[in-house]
């Protein structure tokens, strides 16, 4: 993933929309690196970041708040089985 993408996701019956955006860097002048931490936020409201280990294997839910672990979990599955169309944009 190396766009935002939006994912709903129902909170305490309520549904919340929630932003995920990779947290990219550049490297060696202009090739952008993923580096597998996804900022979690709904609307100007930070919600923590997931972070995954080097195979996107592990994770661990740095926020605190409304969302709980197995819900940080549901995100962390939406952002591993997630698919983006390819595209030549300088990500290695």
């Amino acid at each position: 993933m190396t766009k935002p993408m939006h994912y709903t996701i129902t909170l305490n019956g309520d549904e919340h929309h929630i932003t995920i955006s990779p947290v990219i860097e550049t490297i060696h002048g202009s090739d952008k690196y993923v580096t597998g931490v996804f900022k979690l936020s709904e609307g100007h409201v930070d919600m923590g970041e997931i972070v995954f280990d080097d195979n996107m294997n592990q994770w661990e839910y740095t926020g605190e708040g409304d969302i709980t672990h197995r819900e940080a979990g549901e995100i962390a599955d939406f952002i591993r089985r997630y698919k983006e169309p390819a595209a030549d944009n300088g990500f290695i």
